[in-house]
């Protein structure tokens, strides 16, 4: 048998294009390595804060986004995620500029997701800015027009920790604002027979929140574990 070679980086099939932040990333946070059951490979993009990517439409650094892809490809990775939900407007861009499959945001699932579920039933988003989710980033995703949205925005901890990059974060108080909006979303739309988490630091908090809502919760931990699982699929012999 003969090994084969031709790349820098081995047994990482996924790259993720990480934001640059300092905010907690506690495991179940898509950037915490300890999150994922395989490894994978990092690339920070310099310049890309959280409220640029969220609140400012990532303006300006779609080609800072597709060079980062082009090293971890360069690197060896076999596809491509980002670390926030809102660059799926740069879905079509990055995958035309690498040449392997990539999967920018956890919306992507939604149409999955409802396929899924029983007549009468479909998906509903929790997104960490409600204000800031446009059509744009919906469409990007292909997600329909008229899914139900509720969000974190507006309560005590979690969206202002994340996208102010603030160095501490009251975990607990994260949790419940994302609970309560989750509760609040399904409580509003009866309709709603799964959540989508548009948002990779809300990871840690599905647990609970399919505790307190009673429907299956679709994570980027749920949808990068899929996408890993072609990219690299387990052997059996």
């Amino acid at each position: 048998m003969k090994a084969q070679g031709g790349k820098a980086i081995y047994g990482a099939a996924v790259g993720i294009l990480m934001l640059e932040a300092r905010f907690p990333r506690i495991p179940g946070d898509m950037g915490n390595a300890t999150s994922w059951e395989f490894p994978v490979h990092y690339k920070i993009v310099r310049g890309a804060s959280p409220d640029k990517v969220v609140r400012r439409n990532a303006q300006g650094l779609l080609p800072d986004f597709i060079a980062a892809a082009q090293e971890l490809v360069a690197d060896g990775v076999d596809g491509i995620t980002t670390n926030c939900g809102f660059l799926s407007i740069f879905q079509q861009d990055i995958a035309a500029a690498v040449g392997v499959p990539v999967a920018t945001s956890s919306l992507m699932q939604t149409g999955m997701v409802n396929a899924l579920l029983p007549a009468g039933k479909r998906a509903g988003i929790l997104t960490i800015s409600g204000s800031s989710l446009t059509p744009a980033h919906l469409a990007a995703a292909g997600v329909p027009p008229d899914t139900p949205i509720g969000s974190t925005e507006g309560s005590r901890e979690f969206t202002r920790a994340i996208l102010g990059n603030e160095p501490e974060m009251d975990v607990a108080a994260a949790e419940e604002d994302n609970v309560d909006a989750a509760r609040k979303l399904v409580a509003s739309n009866p309709d709603i027979g799964a959540l989508v988490l548009e948002c990779t630091n809300m990871g840690p908090y599905a647990p609970a929140i399919r505790a307190a809502t009673g429907v299956p919760v679709f994570s980027i931990l749920s949808f990068v574990t899929w996408f890993q699982s072609a990219l690299s699929p387990r052997t059996f012999r």
